[in-house]
């Protein structure tokens, strides 16, 4: 989720407004925005001019997927509730369609040249909190590996080098280098220098208080959305834009941590320093009809709160939608059409 990526998006849509000559526009729901011309109805930003291309790394296909997490900074409790049950929903297949399951097997789709997809089972192996901050309220990216590194050389988190990931959840009052301003969460892997193993890893940032208009859409929207008639911010559906926003940007990030872990795997464009992954492709879509300011047609409680998956013990999430390799388009469980 960086700005080459939003712009990148940007272009795409254009090519698809130009592309999509036959096609019909979405209704705009309410919400205001224009909408994005798709080639099908049934998929949002469908188009063959998106050159998502395999480089020939792996995918990550271990089953299940050991995924450990580490909190950064001090958490209240009930924004980490949410979180967990998010991670935990990702393989559980008892809330009904559309679940956080049936979102996570578009990512399950891509495979590597051994003709292993990305599994489907993803596993809470692990959980460490560094509540004092140790490395203190403003960190550089390679400051999250080293966040990593002790967490490793403390034993409150393995160093699993046959199936494990790794995610960094930063608290509200922590900076990270480029939050807010170019970056909301991004992904790579450790250097064995600092680490002492390549290890895939996400980092997300709680933007609420901050940048929730950057970083928690459509839950809070930028001064230039607002300005708009008829744009109106979604009500999150666990109560607080900065973790709704969280649990998305988290959605994201582990979707292309899983077709991209070595930045080597599935992606768009010609530079892998910069690439255009398979959320990336999809930023802003939530919904049928999304793209454009619109985050497209999704539920809304009797609360008046959006979501568009059910997660465990009725958790209720809005996660974007991701790129699929087979429909070449950006699809979601929630489609209406």
């Amino acid at each position: 989720m960086t700005l080459a990526a939003g712009v990148f998006y940007l272009l795409v849509s254009v090519l698809l407004l130009t592309a999509a000559t036959a096609a019909t526009p979405y209704p705009h729901g309410g919400h205001g925005g224009d909408p994005l011309l798709g080639a099908s109805k049934k998929y949002e930003g469908s188009s063959d001019l998106v050159d998502l291309r395999y480089h020939m790394g792996p995918v990550l296909t271990a089953t299940p997927l050991r995924l450990y997490v580490l909190r950064y900074g001090r958490w209240d409790p009930t924004h980490q509730s949410p979180l967990r049950d998010f991670l935990l929903s990702i393989s559980d297949p008892s809330p009904p369609h559309p679940s956080v399951a049936d979102w996570w097997a578009t990512a399950a789709l891509y495979g590597d040249q051994t003709l292993a997809n990305v599994t489907r089972r993803v596993a809470l192996a692990g959980e460490a909190t560094d509540a004092s901050a140790s490395l203190g309220a403003s960190l550089t990216r390679l400051d999250i590996q080293r966040v990593l590194a002790a967490a490793v050389a403390a034993g409150d988190l393995p160093a699993d080098t046959r199936g494990g990931a790794y995610l960094v959840l930063t608290a509200p009052g922590v900076n990270v280098q480029d939050f807010c301003r170019a970056v909301c969460g991004f992904h790579y892997f450790t250097f064995p220098s600092l680490v002492g193993h390549t290890l895939p890893y996400a980092w997300v940032g709680h933007s609420g208080g901050r940048c929730a208009d950057v970083c928690a859409y459509p839950f809070a929207l930028p001064s230039y959305m607002s300005r708009r008639g008829g744009v109106a911010a979604l009500r999150p559906p666990n109560g607080d834009a900065g973790v709704d926003g969280m649990v998305s940007v988290i959605g994201h990030e582990l979707a292309e941590l899983a077709t991209n872990p070595l930045v080597n795997a599935w992606y768009a464009g010609e530079d892998p320093t910069a690439p255009t992954e398979i959320a990336d492709l999809c930023e802003g879509v939530y919904g049928t009809g999304g793209g454009g300011g619109y985050a497209g047609k999704v539920e809304v409680d009797k609360q008046g709160r959006s979501w568009n998956v059910n997660g465990r013990e009725g958790r209720k999430f809005l996660v974007q939608w991701l790129w699929s390799p087979e429909a070449k388009a950006c699809v979601g469980p929630n489609a209406s059409d």
